[in-house]
């Protein structure tokens, strides 16, 4: 036993070398490959953008017709395992799909310059964990290291598109499972995540960052920032429920009408052609420019938020593939500065803190999320990023955009959920036990009794 304790040092040390090799190298392949996909998608949007209105409203059913043939054959020859990363991590010890690689980037492209509201994140992020994972089976890591590898190129892709390494770092782990966030991981996915953010910037991927400036705070100030926390919460539910139900609308559509699936991402694409003629413009493809609108203070609609969660929600429901943070990045912005008008908070704070919290609260991810504030925004906004995200996470319940997500613990003492079981299956077990107490007394009453045990009632 003496003897392991004196050794304890030496064997770290050579953990950390070994995990500061691997990440090192995922975050330099992991980032030239990211870069090449955002350099290839700045080109593509550059050409869209000269395309007439006229135009546009044909290339968004066709775009939807060649993401949905893309997708449907591509995937049609490969069965087995599933190619998204958490799943991989947590069902098949990291391993993933390398023939459908390529599909889901190419896929993003196509979304993206026709004109479908989607994001850039998501094709980044399978494209750092299929990386990852090949390095690992390249380099015979045992299944735990292999799971590692995959968190990572996660890690390393988000680091890349955003700019972000320590929320990236962050963020590739803290998405895994609620309620519990692996230190063991967090200093290679922090080493792959600077590495491939500096080989990005190589290649030549630019950043934009919003710095806010000194500002009065004082304790009215933090209740309404706690406040737009809390709205962009419910904002972050809305905006899941509307993409759950829209996507179960169009596969309802699909089974009893018999359509062929690569048709209905075209269907969806005319849906939205329709809908830009009377949907103010801005909300198609990545809407970068509103958000950057939102986050320099000046006025944007009120409801502008609720325009783009609708035109998400039926571009990636209707089966057109795309990232979907960076959706909860505009969604956020645009409430955030929204909701500080009406409570009288300074619009710039208000756009930063709604953006955070929006991806706090609906990717599950607080600290991610606060950290990403301190990057974008600066240390100024810190305790007033951390208080909302923080509000928001919890206000949104155990609801996600990513189905995937296992639950370690429940964000509130009403309510019961089994560990380790990801939300699509725990929705089924989820069991509200302030409601059944509740529902018990209600029945005691009717009978004549007191309530609660012990012939107490229920306070």
């Amino acid at each position: 036993m003496r003897r392991v304790k004196y050794l304890e040092p030496l064997v770290m040390m050579a953990t950390l070398a070994r995990w500061t090799v691997l990440a090192a190298v995922a975050g330099l392949v992991v980032g030239s490959a990211t870069s090449w996909f955002l350099l290839m998608l700045d080109y593509l949007l550059g050409r869209s953008e000269s395309v007439p209105p006229a135009l546009r409203m044909i290339l968004l059913p066709a775009g939807g017709l060649l993401n949905g043939l893309l997708l449907y054959y591509g995937y049609r020859r490969f069965e087995g395992l599933k190619d998204s990363t958490i799943a991989a991590i947590h069902e098949q010890s990291g391993r993933m799909p390398f023939k459908t690689m390529l599909i889901k980037p190419a896929a993003a492209l196509i979304t993206l310059s026709s004109g479908g509201s989607a994001g850039k994140e998501g094709p980044c992020s399978h494209i750092g964990g299929s990386v990852a994972s090949l390095l690992g089976r390249l380099f015979r890591l045992s299944p735990e290291l292999q799971k590692r590898m995959v968190a990572c190129g996660v890690s390393a892709g988000f680091a890349s598109v955003f700019g972000t390494p320590l929320s990236g770092a962050i963020y590739g782990v803290e998405v895994l499972i609620i309620g519990r966030l692996r230190q063991d991981v967090i200093f290679p996915a922090f080493i792959a995540g600077m590495v491939s953010f500096e080989i990005s910037k190589l290649w030549g991927v630019s950043y934009d960052y919003f710095p806010i400036g000194l500002f009065e705070g004082s304790s009215s100030l933090f209740i309404k920032v706690i406040l737009i926390g809390i709205m962009c919460g419910l904002v972050a539910w809305l905006f899941i429920e509307l993409f759950e139900q829209t996507r179960l609308v169009f596969q309802l559509v699909q089974i009893k009408y018999g359509i062929w699936p690569p048709l209905m991402p075209l269907i969806g694409g005319l849906i939205v052609s329709l809908l830009i003629l009377w949907i103010p413009g801005g909300y198609l493809g990545l809407s970068l420019p509103v958000m950057q609108e939102a986050l320099q203070g000046e006025s944007t609609r009120y409801f502008g938020f609720l325009w783009k969660m609708l035109l998400v929600a039926i571009t990636l429901g209707s089966g057109f593939y795309g990232g979907i943070v960076t959706p909860q990045f505009v969604i956020g912005a645009l409430a955030g500065n929204a909701f500080a008008h009406l409570l009288g908070v300074d619009p710039v704070l208000g756009a930063a803190v709604g953006m955070v919290s929006v991806v706090a609260s609906a990717s599950n991810t607080p600290v991610a999320a606060i950290f990403m504030g301190l990057e974008l925004f600066g240390m100024n906004a810190g305790i007033y990023v951390a208080a909302a995200c923080l509000a928001a996470f919890i206000v949104i319940g155990h609801r996600s955009v990513y189905p995937d997500q296992m639950v370690a613990y429940s964000k509130s003492i009403w309510m019961t959920l089994h560990p380790n079981v990801s939300l699509e299956k725990e929705e089924v077990h989820i069991s509200y036990g302030l409601l059944r107490k509740l529902r018990r007394i209600r029945h005691r009453r009717r009978r004549g009794q007191p309530g609660g045990r012990g012939q107490r009632p229920f306070r």
